[in-house]
């Protein structure tokens, strides 16, 4: 649908709590500040330190790290934020879930955001496997969000090869938020965290995409493959989410294949883990996989979640904090093998999701067994919710353009009543 031929000018009620949340984050964000350098070089020690878990055999010696750290004191020791010491001894579902969790992971979008057109970027996201690239000490890696080796590799990312115009110190490090596209063997870059040892952890995203739109080309990265260079990365276009900026998103041609659209806040810093502030949102017109499937790859008739078992029984969502959707009994649990941290596949009845004011206050569940061990968490609520109204009533691209062009009229109003007075 063109701009133009939106004609009514209508906002779809909010069902949820998403729109108070994303101004929780903005206000936290303002608030809490962290050591956002120690974060980078402990990622980028990490993900090329970490041994004993990548999924393909090589010849080659894990490349060595020689980056500095930060000294802590005991209570950061205490915190659920690991440095590369801790981290890289992690194994299993505790290295999975260390690596999900520094990814910045968008909320599926349940309510259309205030301000869309103001405050927000859209872009359409290339289908592929979402990864960190991190390039350090002449080695380019890069691993899969459950901390699997995806590739190692010589990159002109600074530092990214053994080159002689690439012998960038060992603190001049890289990380970008990635999709490889299987297709064109390319790395989507849709997000920077790091360049040339410079933290943009807590950088808006406005400054962000501008960083990463001047930096990475110059730095050669976009460049055809060559043998100091194995694999291209590319840029997305990014656009301001005004009518025109969605709808070329939406409909415009892109050189990957498009697996729905992300939405940005621009005042959002890059904060990992679930976060309001980014936002996922597919139609069959802009993704292949818009319901989801099951460990067949069939569309079930029912829909199916994933939560985690609780020590006490209940099984809850990958949320901070946690939504509950139910409890087990301790004889089922116990006769099952079950355990707490176990990710457990169950299917709607009947009886469905029932929600008041937004929140879940009823599900009934069917436990149809363990999930796939690669996975690191349980669905978000916003995950469940999204796919319970992509079943029943969903959010529609035409709600999205009415939206921006009622908020479009509402400032037109605003202006013209500055004006008068």
């Amino acid at each position: 649908m063109a701009p133009h031929e939106l004609r009514r000018p209508f906002k779809r009620p909010a069902i949820s709590d998403q729109q108070k949340r994303r101004d929780l984050s903005l206000l936290r964000q303002q608030q809490n500040r962290r050591d956002a350098q120690r974060q980078a070089r402990c990622l980028a020690s990490t993900v090329l330190s970490l041994r004993g878990q990548d999924s393909e055999s090589t010849s080659e010696p894990e490349p060595s790290v020689d980056l500095e750290l930060v000294p802590e004191s005991e209570s950061e020791h205490q915190t659920s934020d690991l440095d590369v010491r801790q981290a890289a001894k992690l194994r299993g579902v505790e290295a999975r879930r260390w690596f999900a969790r520094q990814l910045m992971l968008p909320e599926w979008m349940i309510d259309i955001p205030d301000r869309l057109s103001q405050d927000w970027y859209v872009f359409a996201r290339p289908a592929g496997k979402r990864c960190f690239v991190v390039s350090s000490n002449g080695t380019t890696v890069s691993r899969l969000r459950n901390g699997s080796l995806l590739h190692r590799f010589p990159s002109a990312l600074p530092s990214g090869a053994r080159t002689k115009s690439n012998s960038s110190s060992s603190q001049s490090y890289c990380i970008l938020d990635c999709i490889f596209h299987e297709l064109d063997q390319t790395y989507y870059v849709i997000d920077m965290v790091s360049w040339a040892g410079y933290s943009l952890y807590e950088c808006t995203a406005e400054f962000r995409f501008f960083w990463l739109n001047s930096k990475l080309v110059e730095s050669g990265a976009c460049d055809p493959p060559s043998f100091y260079h194995k694999y291209r990365f590319g840029l997305v276009p990014v656009y301001n989410c005004d009518q025109a900026g969605l709808h070329i998103a939406y409909a415009g041609p892109v050189p990957y294949v498009k697996d729905g659209l992300l939405f940005y806040n621009k005042h959002a810093h890059y904060q990992t883990g679930n976060t309001p502030l980014t936002l996922v949102w597919k139609d069959q017109n802009c993704s292949q996989y818009v319901i989801d499937t099951d460990n067949k790859g069939q569309v079930p008739t029912q829909q199916q979640v994933v939560l985690e078992l609780q020590d006490d029984g209940k099984v809850t969502t990958s949320d901070d904090p946690p939504v509950v959707f139910g409890s087990l009994d301790v004889d089922f649990i116990h006769k099952s093998g079950l355990s707490s941290g176990n990710l457990l596949r169950f299917a709607v009845n009947d009886g469905g999701l029932n929600f008041v004011d937004g929140k879940l206050e009823k599900a009934d569940l069917k436990y149809l067994g363990k999930s796939n061990r690669a996975r690191a968490f349980a669905d978000s609520y916003s995950k469940v919710m999204f796919q319970h109204t992509v079943r029943h009533s969903p959010l529609r691209i035409e709600d999205l353009l009415a939206a921006i062009n009622s908020s479009s009229e509402q400032d037109s109003e605003t202006h013209d009543t500055e004006m008068v007075g």
